[in-house]
This record gives C-alpha cells, sequence and structure tokens, in this order.
C-alpha cells in the first residue's frame, strides 16, 4: 500500500480486510432492540457468501468449456461447501424467537429477501429464467427482477444474467468438448428461455455416466450443488414458517406460500431424471 507521500505503508490485518469499515455497516432501525444486531449480521453474511459464490462459479463457466475436470471439480466441491454453511447459519437465525423478530420486524418496512440482487443473480446463472407475466412468480406475481430498481446495476446484473448462457449449458458444452453427442438443438438453444428436460440429452448423460468416470463426476457434483439448493430452500421455508407462520411476508409478499412454491423445483432436471433409468 502506498500512502499519498509515495512512502510504503505496512499492510496490516486490519487494513487489508477492511475492519474497521466492516464493522461500521451494521446499523439497527430499531431503538437498542438486541436481537436485530443478528438479523442484520446474518443477512449481510449472506451477501458475501453469494458474492463468493457467484465468483466461484463465474470461474466454473470458464474452466468447463475448456474441459478442465479437476479445476471445475475443485469449485464445484468449494461452492457445495459454502452452500452447507448458508443453510447451517439458519440455525443460528433460529435462536430467534418470533416474538424477538416482532420487536423490531415494523423497521423493515418494505425491504424483502426478494431485492437481494445477488441471489437473483446466483438463480439466474444457475438457469432459472422466471420472466414477468406468464413466467412471473405465482405467488409473488413478478418475474425475477422486477423487484428491483429499475436502471439500478444489480437489476442490469440480474437480467444479463438471465440472458446469458447457464451453468447448465456451460457443463452441456464441457461434455460435447469430450465427444458426448449433446443434441445441436440444445447446444444452440435461446439461454434466455428456461431450459426444459430433454430424453436426447438423458441418453447422452447415462452413456457418459456409464463410460466416461470424470465426465460422470463433474455431473455428481452438480447434482450435489441442485440438492444444496433444494436444501436451503426447504430449511428457508421451515425459518420462515418458525418465525412469522402464515402471514404476509415483507415486501408484500405471501411469504411461506411463495417459498413453498419453490420447493422441489431442480436446476439441472436432466440430472435427476436418469436416477430411475440406471
Amino acid at each position: 500500500m502506498t500512502t499519498a507521500n509515495g512512502e510504503q505503508k505496512a499492510i496490516t490485518y486490519i487494513s487489508y480486510l477492511k475492519v474497521d469499515e466492516l464493522l461500521e455497516l451494521q446499523k439497527p432501525e430499531s431503538d437498542g432492540e438486541h436481537d436485530e444486531m443478528l438479523f442484520i449480521i446474518i443477512h449481510q453474511t449472506y451477501e458475501l457468501w453469494f458474492k463468493q459464490m457467484l465468483h466461484e462459479i463465474a470461474e466454473l463457466q470458464r474452466v468447463l468449456p475448456l474441459g478442465e475436470t479437476h479445476r471445475a471439480l475443485a469449485i464445484l466441491g468449494r461452492v457445495r461447501t459454502i452452500m452447507k454453511t448458508c443453510v447451517g447459519q439458519l440455525d443460528i437465525l433460529e435462536t430467534m424467537t418470533p416474538l424477538q423478530f416482532n420487536t423490531f420486524r415494523g423497521r423493515l418496512q418494505s425491504s424483502s429477501g426478494f431485492q437481494s440482487a445477488q441471489f437473483r443473480e446466483f438463480e439466474a446463472v444457475l438457469g432459472r429464467r422466471d420472466q414477468a407475466g406468464a413466467g412471473a412468480d405465482k405467488h409473488s406475481g413478478m418475474g425475477m427482477a422486477e423487484h428491483l430498481i429499475p436502471g439500478s446495476p444489480a437489476r442490469a446484473r440480474v437480467e444479463a444474467a438471465m440472458t446469458s448462457p447457464s451453468l447448465w449449458d456451460s457443463a452441456l458444452a464441457y461434455l460435447a468438448g469430450r465427444g458426448h453427442g449433446i443434441p445441436a438443438e440444445v447446444l444452440t438453444r435461446d439461454v434466455a428461455v428456461g431450459y426444459e428436460a430433454h430424453e436426447g440429452v438423458q441418453d447422452v448423460l447415462l452413456t457418459v455416466h456409464r463410460e466416461d468416470p470424470d465426465a460422470a463426476a463433474i455431473c455428481e457434483r452438480l447434482v450435489d450443488l441442485d440438492e444444496g439448493l433444494q436444501e436451503w430452500r426447504y430449511r428457508h421455508v421451515k425459518m420462515v414458517e418458525r418465525t412469522i407462520g402464515h402471514k404476509m411476508g415483507s415486501g408484500g409478499s405471501s411469504g411461506v406460500g411463495y417459498l413453498a412454491s419453490t420447493l422441489f423445483r431442480p436446476v439441472f432436471p436432466d440430472l435427476w431424471a436418469i436416477r430411475s433409468r440406471f
């Protein structure tokens, strides 16, 4: 680090991690409600993990089409471990009782988890493509980006992710690069449209599992990731139900009703469909 006078300044733990700035970011809205600090820190920590997972998946999408199997496996393992950590953090949040949450819930006003642009971007990178209208969430009535401020950088990132190749597209390119016959119409499809399970792809995946152990390992790590996302959704639903029951969620969502509708919706449906065909 160089000072204004051109002198070298020693890098310390505090300066490198910006600890002083970080610890100034917790600003409770309530007047001394003890449990609001926990709520803020947990959610700020989630946003940091979402940032890291997006960082990891960007690298994963770079190395998969290049055929870098071992690098891809390492990244997939790391992302799955981060997701387990995210699920584990719900145990901490659940130490807060409904009465404790309601001491400051009103201060949240219209803020909502729907407004987590990074989680929306994470879903889009994995392949979710909900749009306004027919493709919108039936319980929220809005597409993935419409909870975000029009013209904001956050909304632009989500919209860009929804029109870019998903992680599954990168995985298909990886398999094609190893000589597996992924149908041409799948490889050239419009990536802005949600992926539908494809029997031809499933036939190829069965061959991959039987004849290409390295590629099969990639596929199984993708299943781990998909299962981890579904585990997160389930635990999130139960945490919300435990805390606010079936009351309307913050930001005007239907709360548990909407969250429950997201359960058991795999992002890599072909990898689940082949389970009954082995």
